[in-house]
């Protein structure tokens, strides 16, 4: 089954939600390698140690410069996808707070990778 062609405002609102999230995930990532106090407090409540941190703020740096690449965007949407996932179990299990922020953004990551999904993933689905 062929898949239909995106029209040009889907491409438009598809770029548009890669860009926010590249400047969400690229900003959150330099603030935890940067050493920003809230998110040294963050990672200590946690309780990993800061290496987690360190980890974390690479990851969601690579996914935003995959969400810029035109041809990663699929695996910037999944990696950052995952990433929230993660996030939301942390927030529900360990640390407590406001989960809503990461399901949002995790939505967001799904959405990018659903529509740029690979065509052989398209007709398996």
């Amino acid at each position: 089954m062929a898949s239909s062609p995106i029209s040009p405002t889907q491409r438009r609102i598809v770029w548009g939600v890669r860009i926010l999230l590249a400047l969400a995930f690229g900003a959150a990532g330099v603030s935890k390698l940067a050493g920003v106090p809230q998110m040294v407090q963050v990672f200590d409540a946690i309780g990993f140690g800061q290496w987690f941190r360190y980890v974390t703020g690479a990851v969601e740096i690579a996914g935003a410069v995959l969400m810029l690449l035109p041809a990663a965007g699929f695996f910037g949407g999944l990696l950052l996808g995952a990433i929230m996932v993660c996030a939301v179990a942390t927030h529900l299990l360990l640390i407590g707070g406001n989960p809503a922020p990461a399901v949002v953004l995790g939505a967001l990551a799904a959405f990018v990778a659903w529509r740029l999904r690979p065509v052989s993933l398209r007709a398996a689905g």
